[in-house]
């Protein structure tokens, strides 16, 4: 039998805020995670959850802020060449305000936490890649500036990676994982956009 949540004994809010209520995050759903070396297992669906939650955020008139990762010239995060640029089916509309980072946090080395204050909300929505990278460390770091995020499981996703004790942590393991871990606390995990209410 499992532990209560860190969340529960806290008495943090259980259910996310109204996506009319939020800013929507689209963090990293760049060409880089579709294709080569960093393609994620269940990259496609997890764009397509993305595609959807967006069209209603804008629906909603929700901000709508992107995040772009940039590790420079030649790398998979090259955001000026075409494996670094955000995908198509999430391409930003010219009043949707783009942010490029160079770490995993997307607070670090940024303008997000002045934007958020400056459309003046507090509850987050997230969603995009990599689970055990940056959307984690976007979630933590939400959480620690006073934000409320609510993270998207279906939008999201990541690759095996090598486990340093040995063998492999399977993609799967590692997303569910990584999403346990943050709703511990950081965040509240819903397992599709149709759990955030509009």
């Amino acid at each position: 039998m499992s532990s209560p949540t860190l969340r529960t004994l806290l008495q943090l809010p259980s259910e996310p805020a109204p996506l009319s209520k939020s800013a929507l995050i689209l963090i990293d759903c760049q060409q880089t995670y579709r294709e080569g070396i960093m393609q994620l297992e269940g990259v496609e669906p997890a764009l397509a959850e993305c595609a959807t939650l967006l069209a209603r955020a804008r629906a909603a008139g929700t901000p709508v802020i992107h995040i772009q990762h940039d590790a420079g010239v030649g790398s998979p995060y090259d955001v000026t060449a075409p494996i670094g640029q955000i995908a198509d089916t999430v391409a930003p509309r010219t009043n949707e305000k783009v942010i490029t980072k160079k770490l995993p946090s997307s607070f670090e080395g940024t303008d997000l936490d002045a934007e958020l204050k400056r459309l003046g909300v507090t509850d987050l929505v997230l969603a995009g890649f990599m689970t055990h990278v940056c959307i984690n460390s976007t979630a933590r770091a939400a959480f620690n500036h006073g934000y409320r995020p609510t993270v998207v499981a279906a939008g999201t996703a990541t690759r095996s990676i090598p486990d340093p004790t040995g063998g492999d942590v399977p993609a799967a393991a590692l997303h569910t994982a990584s999403l346990a871990a943050l709703s511990d606390i950081f965040a509240i995990v819903v397992p599709d956009q149709t759990k955030v209410p509009t």
